[in-house]
């Protein structure tokens, strides 16, 4: 199997996009905080075991890679590169997630509405730029949502990318909601 993979930068500079020409995710998303969370996905153990790999973010065809930012990314990238071509073939795309990283099955129409926001608003600039937002609750007026991905850990997501997804729940959905990250 001749596998292509390109490295593209992120917002985050401690986040790589590893993009393949095969996917690496057939239904989902998934993000790993250590080598522990990985027990369905083997190429994610595999990645962890790189120095300084902090998080793994799995989604379609990309597999995004932060760093503690104690690396220097040429070095780094290299040895990413090379286990993620050296373990590609055996991969299974399907694995399953894990219940906690699952996305909330919701009937409520205010949860409904504003993930439908979020998927037409929100979500295609932060998958293409190796990343993703998860919806964690509506308690009142108060949205919490948890980064994934290159999002996670960059530093334009706690202030400008949050305010930017207020504004639009705002505009879109209630002018009295708030959000805040878990």
């Amino acid at each position: 199997m001749d596998i292509k993979l390109s490295v593209q930068s992120t917002p985050n500079p401690n986040a790589l996009k590893f993009v393949l020409s095969t996917l690496v995710k057939i239904e989902g998303k998934v993000t790993y905080k250590n080598a522990e969370e990985c027990h369905t996905n083997p190429l994610a153990r595999w990645l962890f075991s790189v120095p300084n790999v902090s998080e793994v973010y799995f989604f379609e065809n990309v597999i995004t890679v932060t760093q503690d930012g104690n690396s220097d990314w040429d070095p780094l990238s290299e040895k990413i590169k090379a286990v993620i071509l050296e373990n590609i073939a055996s991969h299974d795309p399907n694995f399953k997630i894990e219940q906690a990283q699952k996305r909330p099955e919701s009937s409520d129409p205010a949860i409904m509405k504003i993930e439908e926001i979020l998927d037409r608003t929100i979500r295609p600039a932060l998958q293409n730029d190796g990343g993703d937002l998860q919806v964690i609750k509506l308690d009142g007026n108060i949205l919490t949502v948890n980064y994934q991905g290159a999002c996670g850990s960059c530093p334009s997501s706690t202030a400008g990318t949050l305010k930017a997804i207020e504004g639009i729940l705002k505009d879109e959905y209630n002018p009295e909601i708030a959000v805040q990250t878990l």
